[in-house]
């Protein structure tokens, strides 16, 4: 709820400044945390005696888990408020990454994982319902271009950082480290996010008027197809980056563990693409930037079928700048179909994309044992189109 008497924060002001660098930590740890593991995915195969399905349950667990309470934290966050509930979860996630680097079995890791998702869940959902109360509108779509850029930083640094830290020190090292340098992200935002001025905390909490609100999003058609986009656009770009490890470890690319992290320095063109989502949109359009973005990732994906390795670092690239574009502006669309309750809103559309994360994720391991890379580069096309589909239903709803 907001107080109608104060202004949304102006871009431009020191406060704007301090809330995108906040927000930035917030990207950045939330998805160090959870994405981490994706290089380790062949070593968690060779070291447990795991296929590589298996393996990728240690990312998918965590995002199904993190999926369902982004409901809970969108309800709870009424009532503790925004501020503190996301630092309360980065910390205890980062705490429980620590923890997870000393699991003695795969399935004790695999339960650590889980619960880390779902101490998670305070910070997404969160994040943009804070963003959308207390930023001013026409500002909205910069400080959510940093804040997925902050995602993708994180998404990165957390990969590349473990890959290289577990060739040389073990995984469990490059697993703590992690823990460890998003812990003083956490610290980091506590101090530099504004406090509330636009929220007013709720009273007491009410089951009916809750699931209302979460039922109601659900019946709108616009809605409906942004949760469509974020469930089969995530669950398709980490479909690519699960299982694109266990194929260039393989003949004819023999790739070492560290040079598979090095990879996801192509997170470095989507934090670029996700910065540019605000002018983009300003200078072309909603209409056309969101479906542009999913058919980039498209055209990325059938780069990656090519067998000279730069082609196919290539389509990495071009998918990674595909699929942050689509998801900033697909993110920033709920404020078109949800005047009420956007916090409800918001996690339901993280639900979709998280639950894409790790259902499609761990599907697409079937695929890549039943049929290898060919596959998965279709299944995930595939899906894709559906997004495509969606993207241009919606413009012709906002039109």
């Amino acid at each position: 709820m907001r107080d109608p008497h104060e202004t949304g924060i102006a871009r431009g002001t020191p406060r704007f400044r301090k809330a995108s660098l906040a927000l930035f930590l917030a990207g950045f740890a939330s998805f160090a945390t959870l994405y981490s593991v994706q290089p380790l995915l062949p070593i968690f195969a060779e070291t447990f005696h795991i296929t590589p399905a298996e393996s990728a349950l240690s990312l998918s667990f965590a995002a199904a888990a993190l999926a369902f309470a982004i409901l809970l934290a969108a309800v709870a966050a009424e009532g503790i408020g925004r501020r503190q509930l996301m630092f309360a979860s980065m910390m205890l996630a980062s705490l429980m990454t620590l923890t997870a680097a000393l699991a003695p079995s795969w399935e004790s890791l695999l339960a650590l994982r889980a619960i880390t998702g779902f101490l998670l869940g305070g910070v997404p959902a969160v994040a943009m319902t804070w963003l959308a109360e207390e930023v001013e509108l026409r500002s909205v779509p910069y400080t959510m271009g940093l804040y997925v850029a902050g995602t993708a930083f994180g998404g990165m640094a957390g990969r590349v950082g473990t890959g290289i830290l577990a060739e040389h020190f073990g995984w469990r090292w490059a697993m703590g480290t992690t823990g460890a340098v998003c812990l003083l992200a956490a610290f980091g935002f506590v101090a530099l996010l504004p406090p509330s001025r636009r929220f007013i905390r709720a009273t007491s909490f009410d089951l009916r008027q809750n699931l209302s609100a979460f039922a109601r999003h659900l019946r709108s058609p616009g809605l409906r197809l942004v949760y469509l986009i974020a469930f089969t656009g995530m669950g398709s770009f980490i479909t690519i980056f699960n299982y694109v490890s266990f194929r260039l470890i393989e003949p004819p690319y023999g790739l070492r563990q560290d040079e598979i992290g090095l990879i996801f320095l192509v997170y470095i063109f989507g934090i670029a693409s996700s910065s540019f989502a605000g002018p983009l949109t300003t200078m072309f359009g909603r209409r056309v930037i969101l479906p542009a973005g999913l058919l980039t990732m498209m055209v990325g994906i059938v780069l990656t079928l090519s067998g000279p390795l730069p082609l196919v670092l290539l389509g990495i690239v071009v998918l990674a700048f595909g699929f942050f574009l689509s998801h900033s502006i697909a993110s920033s669309t709920i404020g078109l179909f949800a005047h009420e309750t956007k916090g409800h809103a918001s996690s339901l559309y993280h639900l979709s994309y998280y639950m894409g994360s790790s259902l499609v994720g761990w599907i697409g391991g079937w695929f890549f044992a039943f049929g290898h890379w060919p596959a998965v580069a279709a299944f995930t096309l595939t899906l894709l189109s559906a997004a495509v589909s969606a993207a241009l239903s919606i413009n012709r709803k906002i039109s």
